[in-house]
């Protein structure tokens, strides 16, 4: 099975022509691979449009690192690093913002300068007022799976079979998301590279991106310039921009909808030759 479309509230994004690309921009000090680069409002703007102007369909704005052993930041924090970048951006944006956030009160205010999708790397799990604010706000949600906390995720992540778990778990909070009032329609799946799981874990999933097709959902992957990478290379110091778009492309190649990646570009021309390469007849 395949979604066709993504239902975001304001919009619906097509699926059908191959993977879109979600930009990466965060607004901390201490994100794994950008933090620091955007503490601006000015400064994360202009990164925005950027990503916009090189063939980006949304951009996913964070205000808190969920990288290993990160920090947790308070709820006001959260949003006095977010909410102006929003602000400044939703009127001068033509495509969808995402924010990434697992607080209600974050996501409640994001939607309500301009957000039209809530990402959250708990399911949905982590803040009890979440589904209600999707609910009520008809807005797009990408439901991800991750094993403990960012604080503990990454310290003996086990699986008897991590595909089969992970699938199962996306679908049961589908259908919970479901239950409590979000249209099957504005939800996004993500298995979580890198949440909670070890460097095999997480090829595993990609080797096995298509089975989260089952879902029947759209399905998001963010592997972008993760350490399972690195550990592939054999060299934690090494540029990862190459590596993350073989990658990309091996998802590509298995039907997987949205690619969450900070080198938007290089990604939007990598997938323009894949596309181009790979359709039948040309």
């Amino acid at each position: 099975m395949s979604s066709k479309s993504w239902n975001i509230g304001r919009r619906e994004l097509r699926l059908e022509a191959g993977p879109l690309v979600m930009g990466i921009l965060n607004v901390t000090p201490d994100s794994f691979s950008d933090g620091g680069q955007h503490l601006l409002t000015s400064t994360a703007v202009s990164a925005a449009l950027r990503m916009e102007d090189a063939g980006a369909s949304m951009i996913d704005i964070g205000g808190e690192s969920t990288r290993p052993y990160s920090d947790p930041v308070t709820e006001q924090e959260e949003l006095r690093r977010v909410i102006p970048v929003i602000e400044a951006l939703s009127d001068r944006i033509q495509i969808p913002i995402s924010i990434d956030t697992s607080k209600a009160k974050v996501a409640e205010e994001a939607i309500a300068a301009g957000a039209e999708i809530v990402n959250d790397v708990t399911g949905l799990e982590g803040d009890s007022e979440m589904p209600r604010v999707v609910t009520s706000h008809c807005v797009g949600v990408c439901v991800m799976h991750m094993q403990g906390t960012p604080q503990t995720m990454q310290d003996n992540p086990s699986y008897e079979n991590v595909v089969e778990e992970i699938l199962q778990y996306l679908i049961a909070r589908r259908d919970d998301c479901i239950s409590k009032g979000i249209a099957k329609e504005r939800i996004c799946l993500d298995p979580g590279i890198g949440f909670g799981k070890t460097h095999e874990h997480n090829l595993q999933l990609i080797r096995s991106a298509n089975r989260f097709l089952e879902a029947d959902t759209p399905i998001l992957v963010g592997h972008s310039r993760k350490g399972f990478i690195g550990s592939i290379l054999g060299d934690k110091e090494a540029d990862r921009t190459a590596a993350t778009l073989g990658v990309s492309m091996a998802l590509a190649s298995q039907g997987v909808h949205i690619l969450r990646v900070h080198d938007v570009p290089e990604t939007v021309d990598a997938l323009k030759l894949y596309l181009s390469c790979t359709k039948e007849g040309a």
